[in-house]
This record gives C-alpha cells, structure tokens and sequence, in this order.
C-alpha cells in the first residue's frame, strides 16, 4: 500500500522480479539469435533483422501465455501467489516487447513504401473472402492496441480514477488480445512456414491455458458449493468447523446470491468479510492477519477486523458480516453489513478454543 502515487514504488521484492524478467527477455532474445539458426531450418536461412522479428514476436506471446497462466495456477497452488504481486510489470513488459516487434516489422516491410507506414499497412493486403492471405496484420495491430492501453492504465492511479469494477472489466479485454494474437500467428508465420518451435509455443500454449482455466474454475465451483450450508436459521449459513481455521487464516463460504465470505479467526474471535479486496479484487480469504489486519495476498492491501476499513491514511473498505457459531459450526448471515459498520469480533467459546487447541496438539 501507499499513501501517495508515485511511477513506482521500488523495493527489494520489485527488483528481483524486475530483474529476474529482465534477465529472462535478455537471455531469450540472444538464445534466439545465435542458436535459433543452428537449430532451426526455419531460421537457418533468413536475414537478421527476420530474426529479430520472430525472435520479439515469440517472445510477445510467450510472455502473454505466462501472464494469463499466473492467475488459474495461484488459484490452483498457493506457491505461485508471489507471482501476482507484480503481475502488472509482467504485462507492461509483454506490451513492450510487442511494440518492439512491430517496430522491427513496419522498419524492415514499409521503410520504403511510397505511402504512409499505417495507410500501407491497412491497404497492402484486403484478402478477406481467403483463409490463406487473410490479412492477418489487422489483428497483431489489435492486440498491441489493447496492451498498450493495459499497460498505460496499470497504474493505481487509474485503478482509483477508473474504479476498481470499470478497471477490472477493461484489463479483462487481454483475453481478447491472447485470442487476436493466436489468429495473427495461426494466420500469418504458421501459414507462412514449417516452424515446429512456434506451432508447439501456440498450440501448446493455447491448450495449456484452456486446462489451467477449466481445473481453476471447477475447483472454485465445487468449493462454493461445499463451503456453504444452510443453517437452521435461516438465512444464517454454516461456513465450516472451526477446527478447519487456522490461527491468522480464513475459511472461505458462499452466499445463496453466490457472494463469498472469509471468516477470519484471530486472538481468539471470529471476524467475516468479503473475500473480494477493494483495491483489485484480491482474493482476502487466502492472505493472513498481520499485525492485527487483514491483508489481502496481492498486493498487502489492509482492512481493520472490527469494521473493514483499512488503517489511515487509506479509504479502502470490504463489507463486514455477522458471524456467531453453533457448538463448533461457524455461521454467518449472508447479509452484509454497511460499508465501516464497526462490529468487534465474535469471541469464541473458551471451551471451544481449548478442545480445537487439543485436537490439533493430537493431531501434530
């Protein structure tokens, strides 16, 4: 979190991401140069300034492939959470090597057309009725449009001005430019040559992607549709047993409306908020109580347990629910709250408390 905007707020985490990616782009593009022609008829043959710009464009959907793969495998494993953290760098660096693809693109095909680069590029090719000529250009210009509108408005500067819902909707459209950049290879290099690297990098990619989303999403589903009971009093829910929170950690049920809740338990209280972080959607549920706050997995956002505020100077708010038990079943009523309702936290039963401390020293 901080206070002010600032470009960026570098820190130790930041650099070693930032520099690992760097590291990663350097060592890709030099392989690519000096072994790629060795090992591969489809470069062994053509001019450099081609090679640099298969050597920018693969690298391009690579690292979209890798963007779009952060968030299922997160949702999938928990070790790959610290991949989140500074994801928004990660895409601002794809939309950098993509411009420098086409930069190389419109340098080495329309340096020398008598007409300007962009006009030329739209009327070269106007193939539409043909699968083989198609004008597979338009929809490379597509995607860089998108990613470079994503990468101009990563910033929480935007996020704030733009609202997180408004925020989140547009830089969901990045699944439009994955679809435009598979159509744009498939179309164009894949039509064009026998390149067995590439085919394997879209396709494999593409289906690696597709199967990350479907087990992350039944996942998910299945868990909303365990998590949750009805409670004899209606519409109070049963979120689970409070032998399955851990100290600092959540439990995660769902609303009939299908909203989920996180039911913290901390100091020996229970507190119930959305799992949903104000700042980017966050998953709060699977972060921790630090210091006395929740905090949000992603980006460390923080929210008070007793109201859902986070600490001044910041205005960030999650709704607060109502939370009570019955014997060792954890209910909550799926009504929230007003937004910086303070409600201190439920308290649990002492005897409760000593026969979960019990069971888990068994357990261990």
């Amino acid at each position: 979190m901080s206070v002010s905007y600032k470009p960026v707020i570098w820190n130790r985490t930041k650099m070693i991401y930032d520099g690992v990616l760097l590291a990663g782009i350097v060592i890709y593009i030099l392989t690519f140069l000096k072994a790629g022609p060795l090992l591969s008829p489809a470069l062994r043959d053509i001019d450099l300034p081609t090679q640099r710009m298969r050597a920018f464009g693969s690298l391009a959907l690579l690292m979209l492939t890798i963007v779009l793969a952060i968030g299922p495998l997160a949702r999938i494993d928990t070790r790959f959470i610290p991949l989140l953290y500074n994801r928004r760098h990660f895409g601002v660096m794809t939309a950098i090597v993509a411009a420098t693809h086409s930069y190389y693109v419109f340098g080495w095909y329309f340096s020398y057309s008598p007409t300007p680069q962009l006009t030329a590029l739209f009327t070269s090719n106007t193939s539409f009725t043909s699968v083989v000529g198609f004008p597979f250009e338009l929809f490379g210009v597509f995607a860089l449009v998108v990613l470079a509108v994503l990468a101009a408005t990563s910033h929480d500067f935007w996020l704030s001005f733009l609202t997180p819902p408004l925020w989140k909707a547009i830089h969901m459209s990045v699944y439009f430019a994955y679809a435009a950049i598979v159509c744009h290879v498939a179309l164009g290099a894949l039509l064009d040559r026998h390149d067995l690297a590439l085919g394997l990098l879209l396709i494999g990619g593409l289906a690696l992607l597709c199967t990350l989303h479907l087990i992350a999403g039944r996942r998910e589903t299945a868990a909303d549709a365990a998590a949750s009971a009805k409670a004899p009093e209606e519409p109070w829910i049963i979120v689970g047993d409070l032998s399955e929170i851990a100290e600092g950690r959540a439990i995660i049920g769902a609303s009939p409306g299908g909203e989920r809740i996180a039911v913290f338990r901390s100091k020996g209280s229970l507190s119930a908020v959305s799992n949903v972080c104000s700042h980017q959607n966050g998953p709060i549920g699977e972060g921790k109580v630090i210091a006395g706050f929740i905090t949000c997995p992603w980006h460390g956002y923080q929210y008070r347990l007793e109201d859902g505020c986070s600490p001044p100077p910041f205005r960030e708010r999650i709704r607060k629910y109502r939370v009570q038990m019955q014997g060792s079943s954890v209910l909550v009523d799926p009504e929230p709250l007003p937004l910086g309702t303070k409600m201190e936290p439920f308290r649990i039963p002492a005897e409760l408390l000593a026969a979960v401390a019990g069971s888990a020293k068994l357990g261990g």
